[in-house]
C-alpha cells in the first residue's frame, strides 16, 4: 500500500510513520512543511529507509500546484491526513494560521484527492481511502457527570483551534456525501508519548522540571482530559484506514480521565524516583498555578465502544505505564529536547493544560 501521510514530521505523524515503516508492503510519502524547530531532527532517522519504502516532501498543503504534483508522481492508494496547527494557546493568539492550515489546507487536499480518485479505475479505485485525523475538542466540553463523547455527539468547538478542526471534519464529510470520496474520520483524545513538542502539558512539565523552572498549571488544575498513549493511537489509525467503514467516524481514546493536577504530580513523582540525585526534589514544589486561559474547556472524555466493537481495538497502555515510558524517553533524549525548546519555544504561553 502506497500511503501519503501529511504532517508526518509532527508528534503523532512521526510516530505513525515509524509504525508504518514496520508494516510489510507499505511505501510512505511524508508531506510536511516543517514549520517547527526540531521537525527535521524528528524525521532524520527515516532517511536510512530504502527509497522504495520512504520518501519526504517539504510541501505546504496550501501549495495547490505542489500538492497536485505529489499525487500525480506518487499515486497514493491511501491518504492519512494529520497535518494541522494544533496548539490551543497559539490558536487564541494567532487564529489566521489555523484557518489557513487546517481549513484551506484540508480543502486543497480534498479537492486534489477527489480529482485523483475519479481518474482511478477498477481495484485501484475501490482500494483508495482518505483518512482524516481529528480531535475530541470538536465536541466542546463536558460537565463532571456528563457521559463521554460518542460519534454522534453534536459539534460545539470552543477555541479557534477546535473550530478549525471541526470545519475540516465537516469538509471531509461533505466530500464523501456529495462527491462519493471514500473517507473515514477518527477523533482522538489527548495524546502523549515520545517526540511530543514541549508546548503540550506533559513534555512541558518534564523539560521545565529538569531545569528547575516553575511548572505552570492553568487555574485550579481540575480540568480533565482522557489520555491516550501515542503508540496505541497509531495502531488504531492503521486499523481505521484498513478496516473502517467508509463515511464513518471513529472515536479513539485512552479510557483514562485525569485532572491536570493529577498528571503533573505523577510526573513529579516519577522524576523524584528516576532522578534521586536531582537538586530539585521534590519536583512538586515547582508547581505554580497561573491565570486560566480564555474559554478553557473543563472536561473531555471519549466513548470508544464503536471502534472496540467494529475493529477490535482497545489501548494497550495504562496511564502509569505509558507515562513512565514517556518520562524515561525524555530523560534519555536531551539533545532532541534541547533542539525543540530553543528559540520561540521559550517564554511563550505553552502547554499548561
Amino acid at each position: 500500500m502506497r500511503i501519503l501521510v501529511t504532517g508526518g514530521a509532527g508528534f503523532i505523524g512521526s510516530n505513525l510513520v515509524r509504525f508504518l515503516l514496520r508494516q510489510p508492503g507499505t511505501s510512505i510519502l511524508n508531506v510536511d512543511k516543517l514549520v517547527f524547530p526540531g521537525c527535521s531532527g524528528t524525521i532524520r532517522e527515516f532517511e536510512s529507509s530504502p527509497r522504495s519504502k520512504y520518501a519526504f516532501s517539504r510541501t505546504d498543503l496550501c501549495d495547490y500546484a505542489g500538492l497536485k504534483r505529489i499525487f500525480n508522481d506518487f499515486r497514493p492508494e491511501a491518504v492519512m491526513h494529520l497535518a494541522a496547527e494544533s496548539h490551543v494557546d497559539r490558536s487564541i493568539d494567532e487564529p489566521e494560521s489555523f484557518i489557513q492550515s487546517n481549513i484551506i489546507g484540508t480543502y486543497h487536499l480534498l479537492k486534489i484527492a477527489l480529482d485523483y480518485w475519479k481518474r482511478l479505475a477498477g481495484a485501484e479505485k475501490n482500494r483508495f481511502r482518505f483518512h482524516h485525523v481529528s480531535t475530541d475538542e470538536v465536541y466542546g466540553a463536558l460537565g463532571p457527570e456528563d457521559p463521554p463523547f460518542t460519534e454522534t455527539s453534536p459539534y460545539a468547538p470552543n477555541s479557534p483551534y477546535s473550530a478549525s478542526k471541526a470545519s475540516a471534519d465537516h469538509l471531509v464529510r461533505a466530500w464523501h456525501h456529495t462527491y462519493g470520496l471514500p473517507v473515514v474520520i477518527s477523533n482522538c483524545s489527548n495524546n502523549y508519548g515520545p517526540y511530543q513538542f514541549p508546548e503540550k502539558l506533559i513534555p512541558l512539565v518534564i523539560t521545565r522540571a529538569l531545569r528547575g523552572e516553575s511548572l505552570p498549571v492553568y487555574g485550579d488544575g481540575l480540568n480533565v482530559r482522557d489520555w491516550l498513549y501515542v503508540e496505541d493511537h497509531v495502531c488504531a489509525l492503521f486499523l481505521v484506514l484498513k478496516n473502517g467503514r467508509t463515511g464513518e467516524n471513529y472515536n479513539v481514546g485512552g479510557n483514562c480521565e485525569k485532572t491536570n493536577n493529577e498528571v503533573v504530580r505523577m510526573i513529579c513523582d516519577l522524576l523524584d524516583e528516576l532522578l534521586p540525585d536531582s537538586g530539585y526534589r521534590p519536583h512538586s514544589r515547582l508547581i505554580t498555578h497561573v491565570e486560566d486561559r480564555p474559554g478553557h474547556d473543563r472536561r473531555y472524555a471519549m466513548n470508544t465502544g464503536k471502534i472496540r466493537a467494529e475493529l477490535g481495538w482497545s489501548p494497550e497502555h495504562d496511564f502509569p505505564a505509558g507515562l513512565r515510558k514517556t518520562v524515561t524517553w525524555y530523560l534519555q533524549n536531551p539533545g532532541w529536547c534541547d533542539a525543540v525548546t530553543s528559540g520561540t519555544y521559550r517564554g511563550e504561553r505553552l502547554g499548561l493544560g
